[in-house]
Parts: structure tokens; sequence; C-alpha cells
């Protein structure tokens, strides 16, 4: 299989509960809620992402011809270190492109391997950190994992429902847009009146990480 990767870069993980961990980012190409042209943000089922996932021209992106030669690239980026090896893959939606051979190839290079996924593609097994991203009006068939990251708010999403899928962890995100305080003051809101739920901040923009 050929991997087309918009970006692979060092980097801290900046949100949820791995917060602060030092991690190899591999950012897939393309996802399946939008297209990532901003002529069609506005009939996409996600109009909120602000990320670049589209091509392949972002620092170590490319085409990978198969999942070594994209595993060795990830380790590379990593460095010299053998201990608490993590990659983050992401996208856009990482369920796209990522498989078993990719999996085994990080694990053999010692990778923990975490992810971050809009839900709407099952996860194959043997993934070590799973978050999903609920987006509201997709039908989310991921429905269990260790971290469950809602962006806040969203019309139509049904906390009770989230709640009462199989996660370690609920988290909430403000949404990071023109009116930020509107957005923290909901996320704060949401956990005072639900505590099973804990905020998390985009902490990697704030101190100017990637």
């Amino acid at each position: 299989m050929t991997y087309s990767v918009k970006e692979i870069f060092l980097t801290l993980q900046g949100e949820g509960v791995q917060a602060g961990s030092r991690a190899v980012f591999l950012r897939f190409s393309g996802c399946n809620l939008w297209s990532g042209r901003e002529q069609d943000r506005a009939s996409a089922q996600c109009r909120f992402c602000d990320t670049d996932f589209v091509g392949t021209d972002g620092p170590g992106g490319g085409k990978f011809q198969n999942a070594s030669e994209l595993a060795d690239a990830v380790a590379a980026t990593w460095g010299a270190f053998r201990e608490r090896r993590l990659v983050v893959i992401t996208g856009g939606e990482p369920m796209l492109q990522l498989d078993e051979a990719l999996i085994d190839a990080l694990h053999d290079c010692g990778f923990r391997i975490a992810v971050e996924t809009n839900g709407t593609i099952e996860a194959p097994p043997a993934i070590d950190w799973i978050c999903v991203s609920p987006k509201a009006g997709t039908d989310v068939v991921q429905r269990r994992g260790n971290e469950l990251k809602l962006v806040w708010p969203q019309d139509g999403i049904d906390l009770a429902e989230l709640e009462s899928w199989d996660f370690e962890h609920l988290l909430v995100q403000p949404m990071d847009c023109a009116e930020p305080q509107a957005t923290i003051d909901a996320a704060v809101q949401l956990v005072m009146e639900r505590p099973r739920w804990r905020l998390t901040l985009q902490g990697h923009k704030t101190i100017g990480l990637p």
C-alpha cells in the first residue's frame, strides 16, 4: 500500500490526556468529512476543522511505498532515544489509510501508537490509544476507546448518548473560533453541569508549537 502523508514532525502532544508527552505526529492526507478546501467548508460534514491535511507537501510529507519505509521515517524523526517512543497518527482522517501492516511496522520500531479519529471508520486492532472526536450529524461506529474528545459547542450532539459509549476519559475542548471566550465558557459550563467530563485546552497553540 502507498501512504499519502501530509507531514511528519516531532513535537509535544498539546491536548487530551497525554498532553505534554514528546511525540512524533504522523498526519495523513485526506478526510471523509471535508475535502480540506475552503470553498467546500460550508457544505462539509465537519465545518470547524483547523488543520491543513491537503496534499503531501508538509515537513517530512510525501508518498511512502510501504509500511516499513513510513515507519523508518517516523523513527528517524523521533531520534536515537529508545524509551517511551510515541507516535500520534492523525489527519484528516487517519483510518482511511492506517492498516495492520503499518501498525506492526511501528510496533517493531518500538512505538506506542495513538490515533486521533472522527470515529466514522472502525479502528483496526492493536492500536495502543484511541481518541475519538465525534462530529454532529455523522455516524460514529468507533464507540469504544481510551479518550472521547468533544469539540464544543456543537449543535445536534446528544451528551447522554456519548456518555453511554465505552471510553475511559471524557474530555471537552473549546472550539477554536473567532470568539474563543464564548466557547471556553460553554466548555466550562458543560464540565460544571456534567462532572464525568474534563476540560482540555490546546496547549501547543498557547506555547507556539505545531
